[in-house]
């Protein structure tokens, strides 16, 4: 296992600032998301990792070795693609066994790691076939086998499920996950998935315009996102826009442009103070009909609103809310079957704690 760290990273391509001072540390044995939309910054990074790209300035260190002038095959790496780069016209233990034979190690050593590394990946005994009779999962397996076959440092992995319809995926990030435990290589991982970022991953980075919007645990990243842009490239969301107006008991309170009010435990600033909330779909609960009780000191949130449209989505229903002149979005659990109308009147409640104030003007992502 290995450390990896980026220090004051900066890329430029023409008039485009690909990184801009990215500095990142990465644990021993961590699964590490870059996750951001297209141009924002990620692929870079990995590619400046793995040597295919030279920094303007900045490092990247490997167990405190500075590797950010040396060549791509001295780096110790084992990478997969989105497309796998496979050999058609070698079979799949040729395939796993060519940066050993690279390499020159010998046949013996080279059969036994081969072996290992198809067991590893759950394709003992497929050795002798050629990609194109395997499927795409089985490809990708393949893959990541010749990555891990020379024992690399760090594995980089770049979008590698991509090319995988979703069901596929799905199983595959499972597995993916399982293997890298298994080996406990420390692993950098490129996305644009953010449900797959949030599956796989120990810690994730979110990009935007090549700097690192907001960095942490999955959880936490989606719980507790500092900006707008996190907030909105991490999963479904709800912007709030109000003023604060003052305190109730242990909540600060949030008057709309309606005069309804909201209330969150996070600290506010001066009354009067233009800010933005958000509010993830799933932590509102709808009551249809007669407004639901308050908690004991009235701190409970809890608004007026009318359906505008309900989605049967199987599982769960998403309406369509307007409260005021906001429009919000809630997804309800599909207990009883039941689909609220348009027009019907309703409530939506939510606890303080799921009030989340961002630190900057609502800016959503693009791509």
């Amino acid at each position: 296992m290995s450390r990896v760290e980026i220090r004051d990273l900066s890329k430029r391509y023409g008039s485009v600032v690909a990184l801009n001072k990215v500095s990142l540390s990465l644990a021993d044995g961590e699964f590490f998301g870059l996750l951001g939309p297209s141009g924002s910054g990620k692929t870079t990074l990995l590619r400046s990792i793995a040597g295919f790209v030279e920094p303007e300035a900045g490092q990247i260190l490997i167990d405190g070795a500075d590797v950010s002038r040396i060549s791509t095959h001295r780096r110790d790496l084992g990478m997969v693609f989105q497309h796998y780069a496979l050999f058609p016209h070698m079979s799949v233990f040729d395939n796993v066994a060519f940066p050993l034979s690279v390499r020159r190690n010998g046949k013996t050593e080279i059969k036994k790691r081969v072996e290992e590394m198809l067991e590893l990946v759950q394709l003992g005994g497929y050795g002798q076939r050629r990609p194109r009779q395997l499927s795409g999962g089985q490809q990708q397996r393949v893959a990541l086998a010749r990555a891990l076959v020379s024992n690399p440092r760090v594995l980089l992995l770049d979008e590698p499920l991509g090319a995988l319809d979703k069901n596929l995926r799905q199983q595959m990030q499972v597995e993916l996950r399982q293997i890298q435990r298994e080996v406990g290589i420390t692993t950098v991982f490129v996305t644009h998935d953010q449900e797959e970022a949030l599956t796989l991953s120990d810690r994730i980075a979110i990009f935007r315009e090549g700097v690192v919007e907001q960095a942490g645990e999955p959880g936490e990243v989606y719980e507790r996102p500092r900006t707008p842009f996190a907030a909105a490239f991490l999963g479904a969301t709800n912007f709030i826009p109000g003023r604060v107006a003052g305190r109730n008991g242990s909540a600060g309170t949030v008057v709309l442009g309606d005069g309804q009010r909201l209330h969150t435990l996070d600290p506010l600033p001066a009354e009067g103070t233009a800010v933005t909330v958000t509010v993830r779909p799933e932590k509102f609960t709808l009551h249809v009909g007669s407004r639901p009780p308050l908690d004991e000191d009235g701190a409970a949130n809890c608004l007026a609103a009318e359906i505008v449209q309900p989605i049967y989505m199987g599982a769960s229903i998403t309406y369509r809310v307007k409260a005021g002149e906001i429009e919000l979005t809630l997804f309800h659990q599909n207990r009883e079957s039941r689909i609220e109308p348009p027009g019907s009147r309703a409530w939506l409640s939510w606890a303080p704690k799921h009030s989340i104030l961002l630190d900057a003007p609502v800016s959503k992502p693009s791509g």
